[in-house]
């Protein structure tokens, strides 16, 4: 058996993930992490789609850990109510105002240690499975490829039994292109529709109080091209209609095209 644990945080690229996981044939454990995110929305999200793989008899355990007193005082556009989140393109300058700060190795902390955990408890190798890709290597550095290479030698060091545990980064060389595919390909393995879990997901930064995505954020933007790339319509609801909400992609590609 393949066992995996992972960061699900309802967006786009860990749901993804979490699909070919369970096409793996993989037992999963989700994280869900609510740290005070403006976008906390992608935690109601990520619990639609563990009840729809439920329906579909795939049980995944899911745990959501509150970590809002803990990392309230990390500024960062994302958690900071005095800090707007920036639009535009997701390699502009501006967009670094969304990192928070070693946001991915306090989650990573806490996944090693579930990860330990489950190894001991169920005597199994465990893998911590993240969906981390090349398009988030420019903006964030807990995102590259050195930094979980780093972190895994540091884990292992502090822990007992750290050789039954290892780090999972299947779209670390890939983009939210290629991600899309994967989650089609797992959909048609797991007999799941791929419309009803994409619409399960956020992945605006700054969606409104309905929920609805803005389109505008650099996420929104890098997945609104990722759509076009594969000639589909995003199933998720956005505040304008989808003509619009591409043409505004389209032009931020141009612009950051541009400035290269």
């Amino acid at each position: 058996m393949i066992r995996s644990v992972m960061s699900l945080s309802g967006g786009m690229d860990s749901t993804s993930l979490l699909l070919r996981l369970l096409a793996e044939g993989s037992k999963v454990s989700c994280l869900t992490y609510d740290y005070g995110q403006k976008h906390s929305i992608e935690i109601d999200r990520s619990k639609e789609n563990i009840a729809y793989l439920s329906q579909h008899g795939y049980e995944v355990e899911q745990d959501v850990i509150d970590l809002k007193s803990a990392m309230s005082s990390l500024e960062s556009a994302l958690t900071s109510q005095h800090v707007d989140v920036p639009e535009g393109h997701y390699e502009s300058e501006q967009m670094k105002q969304t990192v928070v700060p070693n946001r991915n190795a306090i989650f990573s902390s806490i996944l090693y240690g579930h990860a330990l955990s489950k190894s001991i408890s169920e005597d199994c190798d465990v893998r911590i499975a993240l969906g981390v890709h090349s398009g988030d290597h420019e903006i964030y550095p807990d995102c590259r490829p050195e930094f979980y290479e780093s972190l895994e030698r540091s884990f292992s060091i502090g822990n007992w039994y750290s050789e039954r545990v290892s780090f999972y980064l299947p779209y670390i060389s890939g983009d939210k292109t290629t991600i899309l595919v994967d989650a089609i390909e797992s959909c048609d393995s797991l007999g799941l529709d791929f419309d009803t879990v994409l619409s399960n997901t956020n992945t605006s930064y700054n969606p409104d109080e309905r929920g609805r995505s803005s389109g505008r954020s650099g996420a929104d933007v890098e997945r609104i091209l990722a759509f076009n790339t594969i000639g589909r319509v995003d199933p998720v609801e956005y505040v304008d209609d989808w003509t619009s909400v591409l043409e505004y992609a389209l032009s931020q590609e141009s612009q950051g095209s541009g400035s290269e």
